[in-house]
């Protein structure tokens, strides 16, 4: 017995696609950016030190005398000369009066013209001139203030927001076959 036979034929769909990527473009541009830094302040303030030298006793030492102290010296040195020559005369005279009358005479005028007038010695010594803490020395050392104030740096940012491009991608088709199926029968 001969069955009839399907013979199908099946014609599938052909498409032609066509596919653009999408592009995408990023970037950053570099943000702006100044940095400053003002100077700071410095303040320096100096007392200035003091020097004081009183070398008066020096000169006094020296004999070089203001005039006051010139006459003041002159009129005790004179005073004191003075003293010196009464009492001397004064001396001379009790002992002229008190052995004039024992029969010396002439000698003891003699003995004291040989007191007076004879060779006396002079005392020698060592004298150091001007003498030692004669010249007085003070000393007020400076004093310096140092003030410094520093100032912050100032900064100054802008920000560059992204650059963003972006192209959607396309996908295009178009059907160049379309799907059929056909179906015979064969006996």
């Amino acid at each position: 017995m001969n069955f009839p036979k399907l013979q199908i034929t099946k014609t599938d769909t052909q498409l032609n696609m066509q596919i653009h990527d999408p592009i995408q473009k990023i970037s950053q541009p570099k943000a702006k950016q100044t940095i400053e830094q003002p100077a700071g302040k410095l303040d320096i303030n100096v007392a200035e030190g003091k020097l004081s030298i009183d070398q008066s006793q020096a000169w006094r030492d020296l004999g070089l005398l203001t005039p006051k102290e010139s006459v003041q010296k002159y009129v005790a040195d004179g005073r004191q000369a003075v003293l010196k020559g009464i009492s001397k005369t004064v001396q001379e005279g009790r002992q002229l009066m008190l052995n004039s009358g024992n029969g010396q005479r002439g000698s003891i005028v003699a003995s004291m013209a040989k007191q007076n007038h004879g060779p006396h010695r002079v005392p020698m010594n060592i004298k150091f001139i001007p003498s030692v803490g004669s010249v007085k020395i003070d000393y007020t050392p400076a004093k310096v203030d140092v003030n410094y104030t520093p100032r912050k740096p100032e900064i100054d940012v802008q920000v560059n927001r992204p650059i963003h491009d972006y192209q959607q991608g396309k996908v295009t088709h178009e059907v160049v076959q379309r799907p059929s199926i056909e179906i015979d029968f064969i006996e």
